[in-house]
């Protein structure tokens, strides 16, 4: 079972979870082909409603992909029940005023429309062990015969003072496989009876990876 808890700092925006499935396109009303990612929205639930009073800010957690009793931990059995709508795989917050929502409620996709602009998060593609001239964008070294440097990083820190690598230096290392956030996408059509939600452009994640779509936070 994979267990998150989303805090999603700043303004309050309504948000939901879903699967990313693909993208394919749709075409205008002047026969333009625009290419949209296809999110799948199923339903979710508000398992628990944080107050200022009690957490110190105002937040719904939604569960997202129902599973099997014996896939959950007894603890969490016994906070999935204070809403008494099933067990589920994903927890995620998503801060907005409490008042408007009710524990046990569901929220589905719905909630946007079209015209609508959305930030969607999602983990990137990782793409493994990688170079620094292709994790970082490095040019490398001369491509012509004898040089002996083509794609090394060359230099990476001072000699004598301080004896080390500075921090944050960018180097080969572990590529992709990170949080990542695009902004002011807009949805271009809402299939509530197959819980589908089309959105302009691309999105983080490979195919059936979570994500999360909230209200853009620039529009």
């Amino acid at each position: 079972m994979f267990f998150v808890f989303e805090n999603t700092v700043g303004m309050m925006r309504k948000g939901l979870i879903g699967r990313k499935l693909g993208m394919t396109q749709v075409f205008s009303e002047d026969g333009a082909a625009i290419g949209v990612t296809v999110v799948e929205i199923e339903p979710s639930v508000i398992i628990q409603k944080k107050t200022k009073e009690i957490d110190g800010y105002e937040a719904i957690q939604l569960g997202y992909g129902r599973i099997k009793q014996q896939k959950v931990t007894k603890a969490l059995q016994g906070h999935f029940r204070k809403a008494d709508k099933g067990f589920f795989r994903f927890l995620r917050e998503f801060r907005v005023a409490v008042g408007d929502y009710e524990l046990g409620q569901e929220l589905d996709v719905g909630a946007f429309n079209v015209g609508d602009y959305v930030d969607v998060t999602g983990t990137t593609k990782g793409k493994g062990f990688a170079g620094s001239v292709k994790r970082h964008g490095f040019r490398g070294g001369r491509a012509t015969h004898g040089s002996m440097f083509h794609r090394a990083p060359g230099s990476i820190g001072a000699s004598a003072d301080p004896s080390r690598v500075f921090k944050g230096k960018r180097l080969a290392g572990h590529m992709g496989d990170v949080r990542k956030t695009v902004q002011n996408l807009v949805v271009m059509a809402v299939r509530p009876d197959k819980n589908l939600l089309l959105v302009k452009g691309a999105v983080p994640g490979s195919k059936k990876g979570l994500v999360l779509v909230r209200e853009s936070v620039k529009k």
